[in-house]
């Protein structure tokens, strides 16, 4: 289900009431691979409800550039929501997710490998609420990037 940002504290309020464990990621998630799809299902297993920031269009473009996105932010959500994995999504547009996370205060931040706890913005958050960071190893070339260069690659 897509979240409003309006009633993320209200919604993930319920789901405490409820004893559910909150994890929460974010990204732009583009053009979906096996990396995320690995990665997203690694993040659910850490509770018991997936939640996931979806960078804008507008903060894509600011991050990656402007040949990007790929797919708009409905687009990239539907494809999100049909991942058995994960259960939400919300919209952001800031440049870190440290504000909507102290919105969601997750139980855990899932990140990838490539972050460590120095690097991550939205560490102090979490573990100032009493949430734990997790950093997922990422799979080795898989990326939306290398999928972009590959299709510039081909030549008709």
């Amino acid at each position: 289900m897509l979240i409003d940002r309006n009633d993320v504290a209200t919604f993930c309020n319920e789901l405490r009431r409820q004893n559910k464990q909150i994890v929460f990621t974010n990204g732009c998630f583009d053009i979906i691979h096996a990396g995320h799809v690995r990665y997203l299902t690694t993040a659910k297993n850490f509770g018991d409800v997936l939640i996931v920031g979806l960078n804008t269009d507008e903060s894509v473009k600011r991050l990656k550039g402007n040949s990007r996105p790929i797919n708009n932010q409905l687009d990239r959500a539907e494809v999100l929501l049909g991942l058995k994995a994960v259960d939400h999504v919300i919209f952001f547009g800031e440049q870190t997710a440290e504000n909507l996370i102290a919105e969601v205060k997750p139980n855990v931040y899932v990140k990838g490998g490539d972050y460590t706890l120095e690097t991550l913005p939205e560490a102090k958050i979490v573990q100032r609420f009493g949430g734990r960071v997790e950093l997922v190893n990422l799979v080795a070339g898989h990326s939306t990037t290398n999928i972009v260069e590959k299709i510039l690659e081909v030549k008709p």
